[in-house]
């Protein structure tokens, strides 16, 4: 079953793809590196195919809904923390 997510809500990211699309009109693939295990970011719209436009740090991508699960308070202040470091 796919995970349901609200447009604007936080994400977590659970596990690491293979490899992520940048959410741009015309996607480019991108190595998973770009983002981190734990890494929070903002659900920005909704793709075919069980996808999500996700915004983090280092941009906007298109990751499966099985990476990702709803992030709660204390995720959020850990990527604030993350931030000023």
């Amino acid at each position: 079953m796919e995970k349901e997510f609200e447009i604007h809500q936080k994400v977590k990211v659970i596990a690491i793809p293979p490899y992520v699309k940048t959410a741009e009109p015309m996607p480019i693939l991108r190595p998973s590196s770009v983002i981190k295990l734990g890494e929070v970011g903002v659900v920005i719209d909704r793709r075919p195919g069980g996808y999500w436009g996700i915004l983090f740090s280092k941009g906007a991508f298109l990751i499966d809904s099985q990476y990702l699960e709803g992030a709660d308070a204390t995720d959020t202040q850990d990527e604030h923390t993350t931030k000023h470091r």
